[in-house]
């Protein structure tokens, strides 16, 4: 029937992974399953809590990306507060998620993806990882990882530390950007551009040795969703919904995020706690047909993020965002260039804080509106490096919280990872044997979606996989353990 996969979440230092594939008479895969088995609680233990705790708890959600929910949270402040924070506030807080784009997606590439992608999806598991890269390729391997560090840098100046910042509050932020903070971002930017744009030319040149993986990482029309501006901008912060589908027509625009329950469903399987949102309006995949084309199946994220903006607004990244689309066809369909458009968002973001730190309001001290409670419920929309982040609050009159539903990036793309571990396993499983190079593979797809699995991740270079075959009649046919 299905694939199925366990992997420990984003915020634990250890994680396990499972897949069950299973097999019809003839020996061929059907389907697929992902499964997440640790149930995290924030939507019922933060009952109670006092709204202007809650960017501080749910930080706390994930330790890659907490600015995202630092972010949302604060935003869905906000609309409890029924109050327009101040300009200087708002880009502020842009100029931290920028940041925050900025070393989440280099962790991303850098220290997860480039050892597969650099050393070879065949190589040394021993070998193949950021310290094998180091070896391999030291100045890329240095490049990275300051890249990173300027990503967390900004976050550091702006809030204090560099993980879980108390810092963004509903009403806008506690603090201003100093003069030599701006000056310490500026100084960094050339190297960082600089490096970015190594890589890029790199990945580029290495496209053409993984047609294959290409092909079967998540190869298949979807639909595709994430925030744009007013004009149909790259966005990042603020704006409107938008869908496209897998030929680029937007199906659906200038969607208010705090309106999110009209076209996002959300279900519940028994195998798994991380919930499958869906598009509304096309329905649910049915159980015994998950693969099905017609139904609300989407994905975001960078690429999708790429697919649906009109352009990105800024002068090198448009020219990227350009090439990006011809070498994809227009709408890009595979998952594999999730990557690619990464690169392409580090670079964008670079580009965009430099325009930030050039406009003399980021240095304002007007960054806090005041106010209480003057509205029982908000949602707050944010893209966070994964995707479209969804915080929604209700709260009583005394601002306690009493219900909490939270949409996170990796369970939007929950559907598309699901058909993903199945597209690659049908492409290198027939017949009741598992081959080894798949675990790399499998691996490879899943890390192609970003789903927070570096934190889970607690062997070098490698998941931990326990990997089944299931036959027709329920028995395991074979498995494959790697610790």
């Amino acid at each position: 029937m299905s694939q199925r996969i366990v992997i420990d979440p984003v915020t634990r230092l250890e994680g396990h992974a499972k897949i069950t594939i299973y097999l019809d008479d003839a020996g061929q895969v059907t389907d697929a399953r992902f499964h997440v088995t640790e149930f995290r609680g924030f939507e019922k233990f933060c009952e109670g809590r006092p709204l202007w705790e809650m960017p501080g708890i749910t930080a706390r959600i994930c330790g890659i990306c907490p600015v995202s929910h630092l972010l949302a949270s604060a935003k869905a402040g906000d609309r409890i507060l029924s109050v327009t924070i101040p300009v200087a506030a708002t880009k502020l807080r842009r100029l931290m998620n920028l940041g925050q784009i900025i070393q989440s997606h280099a962790l991303s590439f850098f220290h997860l993806s480039a050892p597969d992608l650099l050393l070879g999806m065949d190589s040394d598991p021993q070998q193949r990882n950021v310290f094998g890269l180091i070896a391999a390729q030291p100045e890329l391997a240095r490049g990275g990882i300051r890249l990173r560090q300027f990503g967390q840098e900004i976050i550091e100046i702006l809030g204090g530390r560099k993980i879980h910042p108390s810092w963004a509050i509903p009403g806008g932020v506690r603090e201003p950007l100093s003069q030599a903070g701006r000056t310490q971002i500026q100084s960094r930017i050339p190297e960082a551009k600089t490096t970015i744009l190594d890589a890029l030319g790199r990945f580029k040149r290495l496209l053409q040795d993984y047609e294959r993986e290409a092909q079967t990482f998540g190869n298949f029309p979807s639909l595709f969703m994430g925030l744009v501006t007013s004009d149909g901008l790259w966005e990042n912060y603020d704006g409107y919904i938008r869908f496209v589908d897998s030929a680029g027509n937007i199906i659906a625009d200038k969607l208010d995020p705090t309106r999110y329950q009209e076209f996002i469903g959300e279900a519940v399987e028994s195998y798994t706690y991380l919930k499958f949102p869906y598009y509304r309006p096309l329905g649910y995949p049915d159980q015994k047909d998950r693969c099905r084309l017609d139904s609300g199946i989407y994905r975001v994220g960078p690429l999708a993020r790429l697919n649906i903006c009109t352009r990105i607004g800024t002068e090198i990244a448009d020219r990227e965002l350009s090439e990006f689309r011809d070498r994809g066809g227009g709408t890009v369909l595979s998952s594999f260039f999730y990557h690619y458009a990464r690169l392409i968002e580090i670079l964008a973001s670079i580009e965009q804080i430099e325009l930030l730190l050039d406009d003399p309001q980021v240095l304002s001290n007007k960054i806090r509106a005041e106010a209480g409670i003057n509205q029982l419920e908000g949602v707050g929309c944010s893209e966070a490096p994964r995707g479209t982040l969804f915080h929604h609050y209700k709260v009583d009159e005394n601002g306690l919280m009493q219900k909490i539903n939270l949409i996170i990036a990796t369970g939007q793309n929950n559907l598309a990872m699901n058909r993903t571990v199945a597209q690659i396993a049908r492409h290198f499983i027939h017949g009741a044997e598992i081959p080894e190079g798949m675990l790399n593979r499998v691996e490879a797809g899943i890390r192609a979606f970003d789903p927070c699995l570096s934190c889970s991740t607690h062997a070098a270079g490698q998941m931990p996989l326990h990997v089944q075959l299931v036959g027709t009649d329920g028995s395991v046919v074979d498995e494959v353990w790697r610790d």
